[in-house]
């Protein structure tokens, strides 16, 4: 096998690899994350449900789950890998703490986006007798649709930053590739490929995001 193919198939398996931590942890940290942005949003004063308590209790736990720099996080996070997953190196481990790094963030996404809405939309929604639920799910979920596709977007792309960063302490994929087989190797042209083929997954996630952002926002 000649160094063309062998670096062909060194990056499309790191890539295969990017790619599913990168899905699973964006669905798995939406999973988290999504719940703890609505109860921010709805729990604050003056909204839905305020409960200061409850939302200052929410609001500092997502704030020191944020303050924590990834690779120390995943350090963290090696035991319950191990308990959940079997192990705490490779692919479907890394997914664990990613989940939990990102969950935070989407959080806040969520938050953010819904209290963009405008007030008098949820006013006429309760003057209408919708009870909470159908408030949330038929009314403010929809219409925060555009800056909360535009969060997905971001969201995605720093998972990916985070993925290649858990590549320095055995997660697999692209990082890891550009690091075992690039830097420590001295193979500038394995790393400058996987560095190529982040850059490219970024520059699709961001352009179709914005597309989907963008008509969302052009339907309102």
């Amino acid at each position: 096998m000649n160094s063309w193919s062998t670096l062909v198939q060194l990056v499309g398996t790191a890539t295969g690899q990017t790619l599913i931590m990168v899905f699973f942890s964006t669905l798995f940290s939406f999973i988290l994350g999504a719940p703890l942005g609505v109860l921010l949003c709805i729990t604050a004063e003056g909204n839905l449900m305020p409960r200061p308590v409850l939302h200052q209790l929410i609001d500092r736990v997502v704030n020191v789950l944020r303050s924590f720099p990834f690779i120390i996080l995943m350090i963290l996070l090696f035991p319950f890998s191990r308990l959940i997953i079997g192990t705490s190196i490779g692919t479907a481990a890394t997914v664990v703490p990613l989940s939990i790094a990102a969950a935070p963030f989407v959080a806040r996404v969520i938050e953010n986006a819904l209290l963009e809405i405008d007030r008098g939309v949820i006013q006429a929604a309760l003057a209408m007798g919708s009870s909470t639920m159908e408030i949330i799910f038929k009314v403010m979920i929809p219409e925060a649709l555009p800056p909360l596709v535009a969060g997905i977007t971001l969201t995605i792309i720093n998972l990916i930053g985070y993925s290649a960063m858990a590549g320095a302490i055995g997660g697999g994929g692209l990082g890891d590739l550009a690091i075992r087989y690039g830097y420590q190797r001295f193979r500038s042209d394995i790393m400058l490929a996987a560095v190529i083929v982040i850059l490219v997954m970024v520059e699709l996630i961001q352009f179709i995001g914005t597309r989907i952002s963008t008509a969302l926002a052009k339907r309102r």
